[in-house]
This record gives C-alpha cells, structure tokens and sequence, in this order.
C-alpha cells in the first residue's frame, strides 16, 4: 500500500513538473497579449449619402502617435468594434522621404450609417492577406508599358522605347500618351498572367479567355484621361512618358508617377500622379504643369472611337461620360472633376481614325489639374447599361463631394 502510495506521490510530482512551465507560457503569452492590446484608438466613420459605399480610408501618422510609443507599426491592427476579425492594412509612405505617411484599410458602410472602429496592438495576431488587389508595375517585357489594375478595371499607358521603336519603324513600337483600358471580368490580378501568356502567344490578351482582354483601341487618341491642349480645332499632346517612379504597389492602393519630356510649342513640363485604389472604378490622376509660355487650357479627353457611342455631360456637378458598344458589349468611359477649373466642353468629331474626341477644357491657370478616368465593362457584371454606369459616375461625384466622415473618440 506504502509503495503504490509512493508511485502515485511520484507521478504527481512529475505532472506538476512537466505542467508548471506549460503554465507559464500559456500564463506568458495571455498576459503579453493583454498587455498588446491594453492601448487602444476608437474612432467612428460616417457615411451621410443614402446609398452603401466601400473605399479604402486613410489615418494620418499624426492620429496613432500615443499608440506607436508603445510598438512598432508592425504590431498595429485595425477592425470593427463589434468584430475579432483584422482589417486588411497598408501603410504607405507618399511623399518618398522613407517614412509611412497614413495607414490604409478598407471600410463599408450601409447607406446613412455610421460605424466604430478600433486601432490596436497585436504583436501575435497574424495579419491578414487578400489575393484582390490594387496593382501597378513597369513592364520591360512588353517593351516598356506601365500598367495598372484593381479588382474592377485595369489600365496601361507606354513608355520611351515604344515611342522609339515607333518612330524607328520597329517592331513592338507605339506612339501615345493615350490611357488604355484593359476590360477584367474577374475580381483577382491579371496583369502578370496576361503579360506571360502573351510573350508565349503575341495578341493573348487581345482575345477572351475567361478573364476579359483588350479590344480597346487607343492609337494617337487620348484613350480615356490623356490629355493635350487644344488650339484651334486641333489637339497637340505630348508623347509617350519618359521616365516613371513606382510609390506603392498595393494591396488596397497604388500609386505612382509618370514624367514626360517638354512638349509643343509651350514646351510644357507635365508630371502626373496617378492612384488607383481596390474597390474603385476610376483612376485618380493629379497632372502638375510647369509650360515655358502662356496655355489657353488643359484638355482631358476620351476618345470615341468611331463615333457610335452616347455621350451625357453635366458641366455644372463635373462629370462627363461616354457609352460605346465594343464588341456585342458594352463600354462606359467617365471624367469627373471640379467644376470650378472647366472652362468647356468640346466634342470633336471626324472620321479621321483616333481624332474623335470629348474634351474637357480647363484653367490653364492652375499648376496642378486633379480629376478622375475611370469606366465599366458590361461583361464584368458591375454594369448593365447606360443608366447604371450614370449613376457610377454620379455617385462618384457624390463621394469626392461628401468624403466618409472621421471622428475620433
């Protein structure tokens, strides 16, 4: 009886042993987690428009000072109040000093809603992923495109060596400082994928595989937001984008830069920033001019191809839109901007091929032109006809006029 007594003491002891430090690591990790997320920022966002809306918010640095004292921006986390679940983040430096400006993360409110959110400290909690991006990269393998994307549209512009190689009569050449559109019917990234294919079968992307192509024509045309100046019944642009600086990559934004060498007779300087964020049908483009002489204006066009399409303008709330059919389907192109800085609108017509435009003439005044491009493809389903891309780009309007309200606590 003594030696079973013995046995079980000696089995006791030995749990007690191998359990003590199991314990305190469980007693460790709870106790650090606690202490993670003890700090914490609750702010409130407010949607005041009477339909739902998803975008991509910003905090400013200067919002999560408190919080950042007691860890690195590694360990932040962002979710609803009510939620376990994190946020997708991003944080992105814009000015290029090597510093994060404003953390990213995506919100959706009901119409007329309002919702809390909070900012804290995880050191543990692993950070969530989405395979659904916003996107944009050079593309060297393609002559020299610049191409960008998101989970509704895709865009490309052209670089120096296409311009070279088109004033050279080479092979692979292309003279425009257009805005191409790439029509995606799948929420996840192409770009890379279509690019491949098309090295191994030149014209890939220029037929439907299942995921959308590219049927629209660009040329010398201004494709939808290139710019010029127009002067007396003619356009002048500059040509293809000399250099570029890529700012951030995504996942929930993009953003970068194109320069262009002085071009026309004003020898115009022109830099423009453009952003894409996940979510959004229209690029943001932020153009900064410097012209060695005086400017009548800063035209932004879209061009109408072969003069099929409807065309619907609203000069008084800045917004301008093209509805063409493209191949059995159909496309809707838009520009929105301030209507403060439009001076006209012209709609030159002509069956020179790529000539046919709408234009949207500007204050040649100001240094910096800030407006949007975007469109829509039927196919993708986020559009069914004319009336449902109207009421896009008059939301748009809706939005940049009554930005989501934040409110910290």
């Amino acid at each position: 009886m003594l030696y079973r007594n013995q046995i079980t003491s000696m089995k006791n002891s030995l749990f007690k042993f191998i359990l003590s430090p199991i314990l305190v690591l469980v007693i460790f990790i709870f106790s650090c987690r606690n202490f993670d997320n003890h700090h914490q920022i609750t702010f409130e966002i407010t949607n005041s428009l009477d339909f739902e809306r998803s975008e991509i918010v910003g905090i400013s640095i200067d919002k999560l000072s408190s919080i950042l004292e007691e860890t690195s921006h590694e360990n932040i986390r962002i979710k609803k109040t009510d939620s376990d679940v994190y946020l997708v983040t991003q944080w992105i430096d814009n000015d290029g000093d090597q510093l994060d400006d404003e953390i990213l993360f995506p919100a959706h409110l009901e119409p007329n809603q309002k919702k809390n959110f909070q900012i804290i400290i995880d050191s543990l909690g692993q950070k969530p992923v989405n395979n659904v991006v916003a996107y944009s990269r050079f593309v060297p393998e393609r002559t020299d495109d610049y191409t960008w994307e998101n989970d509704k549209v895709a865009f490309r512009t052209y670089g120096p060596e296409a311009q070279k190689r088109a004033e050279e009569n080479q092979p692979g050449g292309t003279l425009s400082s257009g805005i191409d559109l790439w029509l995606k019917r799948v929420e996840y990234s192409v770009i890379d994928q279509w690019y491949a294919n098309n090295l191994k079968s030149p014209g890939y992307y220029h037929t439907d595989h299942g995921e959308g192509y590219d049927p629209y024509h660009v040329g010398i045309s201004r494709g939808t937001g290139g710019t010029g100046i127009w002067k007396e019944d003619s356009l002048i642009t500059s040509k293809n984008f000399s250099s570029y600086k890529t700012i951030a990559t995504g996942p929930l934004r993009t953003v970068f830069e194109l320069y262009y060498a002085p071009w026309g007779p004003y020898h115009i300087e022109e830099k423009k920033r453009i952003t894409l964020d996940l979510g959004s049908n229209f690029s943001k483009f932020e153009n900064s001019l410097d012209a060695k002489t005086p400017i009548n204006n800063y035209a932004i066009g879209i061009t109408l191809h072969d003069n099929k399409g409807e065309i619907v303008t609203n000069q008084e709330s800045g917004w301008f839109l093209h509805w063409e059919p493209i191949d059995e389907t159909h496309v809707g192109q838009g520009i929105v901007m301030n209507s403060q800085h439009i001076q006209d609108v012209v709609e030159s017509r002509t069956d020179i091929p790529d000539q046919s435009h709408l234009l949207v003439l500007t204050n040649p005044n100001l240094q910096k032109i800030t407006f949007y491009a975007g469109f829509a493809w039927t196919k993708s389903g986020q559009v069914s006809n004319q009336a449902d891309w109207e009421e896009l780009v008059r939301q748009k309007v809706k939005k940049i006029n009554e930005p989501l309200e934040i409110v910290f606590q």
